[in-house]
């Protein structure tokens, strides 16, 4: 009677946590599929990647002219702020262009380098352009990203999802991947090992 009892907890236990395994490995594909929509796209249609240095020629800060959050948003009115120019003089080519923060400031507002967040206090946001464009103007030289085949003549302070961040966005679905995979085989293992001792 002892007997049946540990050999239906066992197959209990087997058996979830052969479901806890079929979990993670198909959380972790889920994952992996919402990355590769998500991230992986914005990664490879980047055409900046490759880093070189910039240093500043001049930052400006255009006082009275207001640029909207987006090309031809409705939000202009309501959400103006000032806008800052910085120009630098691109070492790879020694041309001077202009930078922005990432590659969505361009594709939000080509005129301005920096795009703040959407803020409701004006000073907070004035305050945070002065103190971006002083930074710019005390770090004078800093690394950049540039396209090395010319479609773009602007360049970036950082990528949104450098290799780094999507090799890291990448290695938790990985790990719960191989720990789902480890459970299952582990389970696989014992069950082998029950029926074997059992025919024995």
């Amino acid at each position: 009677m002892l007997g049946k009892k540990l050999v239906t907890a066992q197959k209990r236990g087997e058996t979830r946590a052969l479901c806890l395994g079929l979990g993670m490995v198909a959380c972790s594909m889920m994952m992996y599929f919402f990355i590769g929509i998500t991230i992986v796209p914005f990664y490879t249609n980047s055409v900046w990647t490759t880093e070189t240095v910039c240093k500043v020629l001049k930052a400006n800060i255009k006082e009275k002219v207001f640029c909207p959050s987006s090309e031809g948003s409705e939000d202009e009115e309501i959400f103006p702020y000032p806008c800052l120019q910085v120009w630098v003089n691109l070492t790879a080519s020694g041309q001077e262009v202009m930078l922005y923060q990432t590659e969505d400031t361009l594709e939000r507002n080509p005129k301005c380098s920096y795009v703040p967040d959407k803020l409701e206090n004006s000073k907070e946001v004035k305050a945070q352009i002065e103190t971006i464009a002083s930074n710019f103007k005390k770090y004078q030289t800093f690394p950049c990203y540039y396209d090395p085949g010319g479609t773009q003549t602007s360049v970036i302070l950082s990528r949104l999802y450098p290799s780094k961040g999507l090799l890291f966005a990448f290695l938790w679905p990985t790990l719960m991947f191989t720990g789902g995979c480890l459970i299952i085989v582990l389970v696989k293992i014992s069950q082998y090992v029950s029926v074997l001792s059992a025919w024995q």
